[in-house]
């Protein structure tokens, strides 16, 4: 145990005066707002450290973090663990709002009542049926009935938490509020708060305004502030805070302070979009060549992906370039259980496979390659070895199917869960699974090499094609923002201006944006498509003055 005066942020971080306040406070909530790039993630993975390794969270207690997406909510739960190792980082339950509420829901279901009452066995689909399953939408409503209703279950979550995360703060909801009220107002748990008002592109979804003023009314907390973006090179921030200098001129940061020449930052308008997609495409392969990952490269729509990108991405399938459209349904790449397979296959079937040894490593918790004296590791490195000597023989699907079942009995019920809250469930889990083990298995019959195919599966080096509303919290080496138009960002000028601010700091060292004279209207497009298009130029009026340097 660490004396608390003694405690120093792990891995050589340095922290603002503010980001160390925050990190060390040991009584009361905090309101901390921080602009993209300033090291939220890792001002809250610091605390945890703090929190644990000083035993200012005391064992048993334990810490909740809500995140309001799934990436980010198993960025933090990973980025704690390397902070503070597995042992500590265990005492870590990291949710989205909708994973916790349903968490509340599987433990305490039996005190819902009449119409809400549900079977143990209940799913989560599109349509409500009584008993049997819910909606997406009625996780929230239905947590707050059973915290409202059942005094047990609002204890029990009062005592197990002393410490609450809440990340993205700005995008939270009245009815996700409503939740953090009904379990901590009142009570002595630390909350810290973290969000940036600049960043708040969920209004469609009922983001509440003034969330940072409510909180510090609700929760009596202290508001401080982060300023610094570590993120983006010096190109890029300067786009950045010439734009948060209309926006909040007291969160820009002098230009002396962001006066070097590292970054690119390019601009191209092209005649058409056919143009567009063929200029792009021969770039990404330019950027693959020149030795960077297809996983650090995003392209950016503020709408519509599969419209605005449909072109750009028929230019990367004739040059044989991975992508993901993340906006196409539900993909299996993004599912931890498909990822875990694959890299436990890959360890059966190659000698060296150094990214999925420590991939697999971080799910199952155990360091492999190193601790030999943990008991646990040796047998889990014994598991390996006997699974590889089976399959090695063979290329039977069965034969490795079997395999796969045996690595999911060993981690059990509670390890599966812990890869995902949609895994919670065991019919969902049931049939996620299902749908990978066909996929898998469709690489044993490919003219590819096995290893080949399953990397390909996993598509963990592809280009990133999302929306605006999709990157946040995401960052990439290469950034393209495209169609920076005033066609494209359209609706009320504060949310297109929070959009915009989000998606120029995703990019950490080369930012891309794109216009074009034309923009076919393609089967789809709703009535309001036009055509003819026109630069955004007060967008693009930040650029300017920075296009040029280097990577």
């Amino acid at each position: 145990m660490i004396r608390a005066e003694n405690w120093a942020p792990s891995n050589g971080v340095a922290l603002e005066p503010n980001a160390e306040r925050s990190v060390k406070s040991q009584s009361g909530c905090i309101a901390l707002l921080a602009g993209p790039g300033a090291g939220k993630t890792e001002t809250l993975a610091q605390r945890a450290d703090f929190l644990l390794s000083t035993g200012t969270c005391s064992y048993p207690k334990r810490i909740l973090a809500i995140s309001f997406k799934r990436d980010a909510s198993e960025n933090l739960k990973a980025r704690v663990a390397t902070r503070c190792g597995h042992q500590l980082a265990a005492r870590l339950d990291s949710h989205t709002f909708h994973g916790f509420a349903k968490r509340l829901i599987d433990i305490f279901r039996t005190h819902l009542q009449g119409l809400d009452a549900l079977n143990d066995d209940y799913s989560v689909g599109t349509n409500r049926v009584p008993g049997t399953q819910i909606t997406y939408n009625d996780m929230l409503p239905l947590a707050n009935k059973i915290l409202s209703g059942c005094d047990v279950a609002l204890n029990a979550i009062r005592e197990t938490y002393t410490d609450v995360f809440l990340d993205e703060f700005q995008d939270c909801t009245e009815e996700q509020y409503s939740l953090l009220l009904n379990v901590f107002r009142g009570t002595s748990a630390r909350i810290i708060a973290v969000g940036d008002t600049k960043q708040m592109i969920m209004e469609w979804a009922g983001a509440v305004d003034g969330n940072f003023l409510n909180f510090c009314r609700d929760f009596h907390a202290i508001s401080l502030s982060l300023y610094q973006n570590f993120r983006s090179q010096d190109r890029i921030r300067r786009v950045q805070n010439s734009m948060v200098k209309e926006m909040d001129p007291h969160a820009a940061v002098p230009d002396a302070q962001i006066s070097g020449v590292d970054g690119m930052v390019a601009y191209s308008v092209f005649e058409s979009d056919d143009d567009e997609a063929v200029s792009l495409a021969e770039t990404i392969s330019q950027w693959q060549r020149d030795g960077i990952p297809l996983s650090e490269i995003a392209i950016l729509c503020n709408t519509q992906p599969h419209l605005y990108a449909f072109k750009i991405m028929r230019e990367l399938d004739k040059r044989n370039l991975a992508y993901k459209n993340e906006q196409e349904g539900k993909d299996l790449s993004s599912e931890p259980v498909l990822g875990l397979i694959v890299d436990f296959i890959l360890l059966l079937i190659c000698d060296s496979e150094p990214d999925a040894w420590e991939r697999f490593h971080e799910v199952i918790g155990f360091d492999l390659m190193c601790d030999e004296e943990n008991i646990r590791a040796r047998e889990w490195s014994h598991f390996i070895l006997e699974q590889t000597l089976q399959v090695r023989a063979t290329t039977e699907f069965a034969v490795f199917w079997t395999a796969v079942e045996l690595l999911l009995t060993r981690m059990g019920v509670e390890g599966v869960r812990a890869m995902s809250d949609d895994y919670e469930n065991t019919q969902n889990f049931k049939s996620i699974l299902s749908k990978v083990k066909a996929d898998v298995a469709s690489c044993f019959v490919k003219p590819l090499s096995l290893a080949g195919s399953l990397r390909s599966l996993r598509r963990a080096d592809a280009v990133r094609i999302l929306t605006i509303h999709k990157c946040k919290g995401l960052e990439f080496h290469s950034v393209i923002v495209q169609g920076v138009e005033t066609e494209t960002f359209f609706g009320s000028q504060n949310a297109a201006d929070c959009a915009y601010f989000v998606a120029i700091s995703r990019a950490k060292e080369r930012l891309v944006l794109t216009t074009t004279k034309l923009r076919e209207k393609l089967q789809g497009a709703n009535p309001y498509w036009r055509e003819n298009r026109s630069t955004h130029e007060r967008y693009l009026s930040y650029v300017y003055p920075e296009i040029g340097g280097h990577c």
